[in-house]
């Protein structure tokens, strides 16, 4: 029996979708990310911050190193926000919900800022 396709639907296709690892491959792990977007792309800057003491005036003083940058078009960074919602809503379902409180914040009791991501403009 065939299947009548109705206006607005599309069919499905199969696909195989091979993967390649070239040899220039780079895995980062990264603590953090800032980046920002234009009418063209979105950018995110991958982080890793090491603490290197305390200044002359009582400050800590970080360093931090940026690791890598991914650029994106709208439509990409619409799919890439789609599945880490779809990773995290699987991840919080088998180990429980994904808290922002540190090992610092639970000893001073402060809240958390809710913009700690400091996502903001070019780097």
């Amino acid at each position: 029996m065939a299947e009548e396709k109705k206006e607005g639907q599309s069919q499905k296709k199969n696909m195989k979708i091979k993967l390649h690892k070239p040899e220039h491959f780079n895995q980062v792990y990264a603590i953090g990310a800032m980046g920002g977007h234009s009418p063209y792309d979105f950018r995110i800057c991958f982080y890793n911050d090491t603490p290197r003491g305390v200044s002359n005036d009582n400050e800590q003083v970080i360093e931090r190193n940026l690791e890598s940058e991914v650029i994106l078009s709208p439509l990409a960074a619409l799919e890439l926000s789609r599945w880490l919602d779809q990773h995290i809503r699987e991840y919080e379902a088998a180990f429980g919900p994904i808290s922002r409180k540190s090992a610092q914040n639970t000893s001073t009791k402060k809240p958390v800022d809710d913009d700690s991501s400091h996502l903001q403009g070019y780097i």
